[in-house]
């Protein structure tokens, strides 16, 4: 699958660091590795467990650990670049989509979906009018089953 789906990792390694990854001390250091995990979240519209993003770079980097992605997802984590969402399974997975979203999580197959709409007009001042909290950010998860699983469960039930 290369450095990032549809990308061979040569061409990342023409593309100049994100100057947007701040390097705060030295845990926190740039790396090859930690932009190409960055740009394979980016590049995939799935929301990856850190074993499925390992395995996704392991061509590129034979010698990536597991154990290095788990920590470089913290970072980045860390820094708001990626988001860790917790599914319906229990499993962390991890968005590296940027913009302003919901989830979707399917209670059957443990897929996340990314939700692209707005927050509810209106929810922000009903909270700091009715429960005196100051809202910064809403973020929505739903719950159910998604379209294939829906299909599934039905054809069993038929």
């Amino acid at each position: 699958m290369g450095c990032a789906p549809g990308l061979g990792v040569s061409k990342l390694r023409r593309v100049p660091p994100d100057p947007s990854l701040p390097e705060t001390s030295p845990r926190r250091h740039r790396t090859r590795q930690r932009d190409c995990i960055l740009a394979w979240l980016r590049a995939t519209p799935s929301h990856p467990t850190a074993a499925q993003i390992h395995t996704g770079l392991a061509d590129d980097f034979p010698q990536l650990s597991l154990g290095t992605v788990y920590r470089n997802l913290e970072v980045l984590a860390d820094q708001g670049h990626v988001k860790a969402v917790p599914s319906a399974t229990g499993a962390v997975r991890y968005d590296g989509n940027p913009e302003p979203h919901h989830h979707f999580n399917c209670e059957a197959c443990g897929g996340i979906k990314d939700v692209p709409f707005g927050e509810p007009r209106g929810l922000r001042n009903r909270v700091a009018r009715e429960l005196d909290l100051r809202v910064r950010r809403v973020s929505i998860d739903f719950y159910g089953l998604c379209g294939d699983c829906e299909a599934q469960a039905g054809s069993l039930v038929d």
